[in-house]
């Protein structure tokens, strides 16, 4: 296992971390948002990492392009979900970019049972990262409705253009 893949794995493990203090925060700001907050940065920057050092080392895998926009998928989501509980992500929203992870990833199937492996795109990168920003903003200062909605709006644009342009880049997939 590469070293870019075992970062991916501490990811992934740091969000159930992130889960139990963004429940203890309650949506408040306060010390357990806080630390919710360094915990989201941290796994956040996790993904600069491993992509760097996987490129940076040609440590690249198949496996490594599977589980890093999946361990990105979760830990926003993740975040997004406790929003949502909170009333301050619509449901909507999540159901739009939920749309959207679902039917990537079944392009991502698709093309993999034709030998074909999608990697991140420049607009996937793009989405992962305002995404995980926006989700700091609101952490950091939570109930400021206005912010919120800046947020929601760049996540749900960048998400619908980054979802169109895998569809676009990858259409053959579906021809027999």
């Amino acid at each position: 296992m590469t070293t870019a893949t075992k970062i991916t794995l501490v990811r992934v493990a740091m969000i159930p971390a992130f889960l139990i203090t963004m429940y203890l925060s309650g949506g408040r700001s306060g010390l357990w948002m806080y630390i919710s907050l360094g915990i989201f940065i941290a796994a956040s920057l996790t993904d600069f990492v491993d992509g760097y050092i996987a490129r940076h080392y040609n440590q690249t895998t198949d496996f490594g392009k599977f589980l890093d926009p999946l361990a990105d998928k979760l830990l926003t989501i993740a975040a997004m979900c406790m929003f949502c509980e909170w009333g301050v992500f619509p449901a909507w929203a999540l159901m739009i970019i939920l749309t959207r992870e679902f039917a990537v990833t079944g392009l991502r199937l698709t093309a993999v049972q034709k030998g074909v492996v999608i990697a991140a795109g420049w607009s996937g990168k793009v989405k992962t990262a305002s995404t995980m920003v926006g989700l700091c903003v609101m952490m950091a200062v939570p109930g400021i409705e206005i912010l919120n909605w800046i947020v929601i709006f760049v996540i749900v644009a960048t998400t619908i253009y980054s979802g169109i342009e895998y569809f676009a880049q990858n259409w053959k997939c579906f021809l027999n």
